[in-house]
């Protein structure tokens, strides 16, 4: 499988994701750690934006008058991506922190793009995650995955990966596998395969973040504070003008695995079985026939149509109490 634009990635590359792929441990030690300055330059934001620590840590804020956000200063034709990040606590309600890959501002009708959203909340209900992606413009079928946590993402840091071959996608959080998107034929240029940028942003996102915008940001609780640290950029470096790999030459002696082992895939599944609550893969009101490239598992789809018997399963909408997990329901995802 080859791993890049135009040409091969560097035998070092190759390496790392070989390893990452076939789902074993990732060790942080052998990822290359880098300041802001190294790798980032400021997209918007003006003083929202500010480093800390030696540079290894970036606090983006949304306000009144502006969110903030960074960008990477190369292009990336495949790798490895990830940062730790503290999302803010208390009342979120409207507030979209992203970190995510893209390259709209080059290829404006077609682009590509590969999504972490984290979405806010009122205070007392958890933040959300979600995944996307859309390859060459197809913006038109969503391929939207959300899910809850097993801890309180404003407590602490947790790291937030994305390993992106020309062949799979995988999103991770805390190292753990929690989707995994496989390029099939059928997808054609859906699958992301451009050059993209990588991205950091909060901003205000009222009107959809949460509950369908039935809940926006309330400004009294501002400023709203997410910090970003371990920035890696581990990939195939690509010129913005010419398209060509930063790369060198050397062949990978090895294929890369197209797939998570067995044990991981354990891991994965568990936590999808007890996180996710929304899978565009399982919308039958969107789809009447899931997009081709979606493996049906018949758990997620019992699970999801319990969890909303309208979307997931084209039942009628009961009227009565809703049933809302607690916190306490979150600890036993811990063994993941």
């Amino acid at each position: 499988m080859a791993c890049s634009y135009l040409a091969p990635c560097s035998l070092l590359i190759c390496s790392l994701l070989a390893l990452l792929v076939s789902g074993s441990q990732i060790q942080r030690t052998l990822l290359p750690i880098i300041s802001f300055d190294e790798g980032y330059t400021q997209l918007f934001g003006d003083d929202n934006l500010v480093i800390h620590r030696d540079g290894k840590t970036v606090h983006l804020s949304l306000d009144e008058r502006t969110g903030s956000g960074f960008v990477s200063q190369d292009l990336y034709l495949h790798g490895y991506f990830s940062a730790s990040i503290k999302l803010p606590a208390d009342y979120t309600a409207g507030v979209v922190v992203a970190f995510y890959m893209s390259n709209g501002d080059i290829f404006e009708k077609n682009h590509d793009e590969i999504d972490f959203e984290f979405l806010g909340n009122i205070r007392g209900k958890d933040w959300r995650i979600q995944t996307n992606i859309y390859g060459n413009g197809s913006t038109s079928v969503g391929r939207e995955e959300r899910y809850s946590l097993w801890f309180d993402p404003s407590e602490d840091f947790h790291q937030y990966s994305i390993l992106w071959t020309d062949s799979q996608i995988i999103f991770y959080v805390d190292n753990i596998p929690i989707r995994e998107v496989k390029r099939t034929e059928s997808m054609g240029g859906d699958f992301p395969s451009k050059p993209m940028s990588l991205y950091a942003t909060i901003w205000d996102g009222s009107g959809w973040a949460t509950n369908g915008g039935k809940y926006r940001v309330n400004y009294k609780y501002a400023p709203y504070v997410t910090e970003f640290s371990d920035l890696v950029l581990h990939g195939c470096s690509v010129d913005p003008i010419e398209q060509f790999p930063k790369c060198d030459n050397t062949e990978s002696s090895e294929a890369i695995p197209t797939g998570v082992t067995p044990a991981r895939r354990i891991k994965m599944e568990s936590f999808r079985a007890k996180f996710m609550t929304y899978s565009y893969c399982y919308d039958q009101v969107r789809y009447k026939v899931p997009p081709s490239e979606c493996v049906i598992n018949p758990k997620e789809a019992d699970r999801l149509k319990s969890y909303d018997p309208v979307t997931f399963g084209g039942g009628r909408r009961h009227h009565g109490k809703r049933h809302h997990r607690s916190r306490a329901g979150h600890v036993e995802a811990i063994s993941i």
